[in-house]
């Protein structure tokens, strides 16, 4: 199992390891790197273009501002592709939301929240956990966990 995890900048990089732990803490091979869709548009299409061969069977792609970079990925590569928008200076990410999200018929783009790193990998566990049963097993136990964090905060609240 790989999963390629690409940034527009590294000062989105804060947020893009939450995704990259994750997808680590599951098991899964992660290829992380900066590609920008506007400052190495032929870079990013050939890296997209090459993923599939590469052994890579999904992508996470975060950029903010005008984050074209999921949607680029996706226009070249037959991979799901998962849009990470990233909180920018202006617009409190809103810029960067739109962006990854309104795309054109044909180029679909799964896409999580502003800085939404965490949800990004799980996101892509769940998406390969259709290939692999192991991974399924895995987040089931990881769901189980949430519930027991839920229930210790019930049992705190009434002290």
């Amino acid at each position: 199992m790989k999963v390629s995890v690409i940034m527009g900048s590294i000062s989105d990089k804060k947020v893009v390891e939450k995704a990259v732990n994750i997808l680590e803490d599951f098991g899964i091979e992660v290829d992380f790197r900066v590609i920008s869709a506007h400052r190495t548009p032929f870079e990013a299409m050939e890296y997209a273009r090459n993923a599939e061969q590469k052994g890579i069977e999904l992508i996470v792609a975060a950029a903010g501002k005008a984050a074209h970079l999921a949607g680029v990925i996706a226009g070249v590569t037959p991979l799901p592709v998962i849009g990470l928008p990233i909180k920018s200076s202006t617009m409190d990410g809103l810029d960067s939301l739109l962006s990854v999200v309104q795309m054109p018929k044909g180029v679909p783009v799964a896409t999580v929240a502003i800085d939404g790193g965490e949800n990004a990998g799980l996101l892509a566990v769940q998406i390969l956990s259709v290939k692999y049963p192991e991974l399924r097993k895995k987040f089931k136990e990881y769901k189980t966990q949430l519930k027991e964090e839920v229930e210790g905060m019930n049992k705190e609240l009434k002290g």
